[in-house]
């Protein structure tokens, strides 16, 4: 009976024992809490720009509500493909994210790239949006959408639009399409010197943000005729009609929003769209970005998915029906 008692003893220690070594090893092999160290928020353009400017406020706020340093690191270079690629290829872990601007869904149409981004991102979050003004030259007769397009039908190639980057070009083409008018797309070093000779009467049409457009329609020196918003009522120009009231369907806009690698767990991906959403929620955020000429646009990575399928689907039509080519 002693040898019985005492062998029992000595198993159920034993296995206590077995039972203590199994739950170090778990802890010891459990994933740390998210997020145990500093993120990297990689940005495809010098720092100064827009895209620079809008990752380093929502990565400051997003630091904070995190507990932990979000470290932006400019990549410019190659139109936006160096910054793409080293997000693609960083690991899927939740500490790289990616400040997504247009590029992201353009730049396949145009470039031999190394990754696809549409499949080795994933989305994360929209932050802003912006649209467009048509503006015209002073000396432009027509004053309102179907003026000009009647003027451009009227006189084929004789309507100037001009642009001075890729969304605004892409806005021009898409015009031209759309309305099936010949409007002579001129190109411009910039938006600036394009905002110029529109002052100057060398070109007629110019589309460009509303921080931009508003001092100038304001001092008189160029004409607000419509917005690319889908619909009247928001934004400085709100009571202006918009381009598809005329030609059903126009609706143009920019944007900015998070990426991060794909294979990113879903409960990061989660917990990082909860908290920028939160971020994009202050006050002093919006309106840090509303004076930079950007509408907040917080929704679910779904929901960002869906805005890049669309401008994929949309940039690849322009670039192959205007023979629109990388420079």
């Amino acid at each position: 009976m002693r040898r019985t008692a005492g062998g029992s003893s000595v198993v159920g220690i034993g296995f206590a024992f077995a039972a203590l070594l199994w739950t170090a090893g778990v802890r010891a092999q459990a994933p740390e809490a998210f997020p145990s160290k500093p993120l990297r928020f990689i940005v495809a353009a010098a720092p100064g720009g827009s895209p620079d400017v809008v990752a380093r406020l929502v990565g400051q706020h997003l630091g904070e509500r995190l507990k932990q340093p979000v470290l932006v690191d400019n990549r410019p270079g190659a139109a936006g493909n160096i910054g793409i690629e080293a997000a693609a290829r960083a690991a899927p872990d939740g500490y790289t994210i990616f400040l997504a601007i247009p590029n992201v869904v353009i730049n396949p149409h145009l470039y031999r790239m190394s990754v696809d981004p549409l499949t080795a991102l994933a989305p994360v979050a929209q932050l802003t949006r912006v649209t467009f003004v048509l503006l015209a030259s002073p000396e432009f007769a027509p004053q309102t959408v179907p003026e000009v397009l009647a003027a451009a039908r009227a006189r084929p190639g004789a309507v100037r639009c001009g642009w001075g980057g890729p969304l605004p070009h892409f806005a021009c083409e898409l015009l031209r399409m759309q309305a099936q008018a010949d409007i002579s797309v001129v190109p411009y070093k910039g938006n600036a010197p394009a905002m110029n000779d529109l002052i100057g009467g060398r070109i007629d049409l110019l589309l460009d943000v509303p921080n931009v457009a508003l001092p100038q329609v304001q001092a008189n020196r160029v004409r607000a005729i419509a917005t690319t918003n889908p619909k009247r009522g928001s934004g400085p120009f709100g009571q202006l009609p918009t381009v598809n009231e005329t030609l059903a369907g126009f609706e143009f806009e920019g944007w900015q929003g998070v990426l991060a690698p794909s294979g990113t767990p879903r409960e990061i991906v989660d917990r990082l769209n909860r908290e920028i959403v939160a971020v994009l929620g202050a006050e002093d955020v919006r309106k840090r970005l509303g004076d930079g000429g950007l509408d907040v646009a917080p929704g679910t990575p779904a929901a960002f998915a869906e805005t890049l399928q669309r401008d994929h689907a949309r940039y690849a039509k322009i670039i192959r029906e205007a023979g629109i080519r990388a420079e």
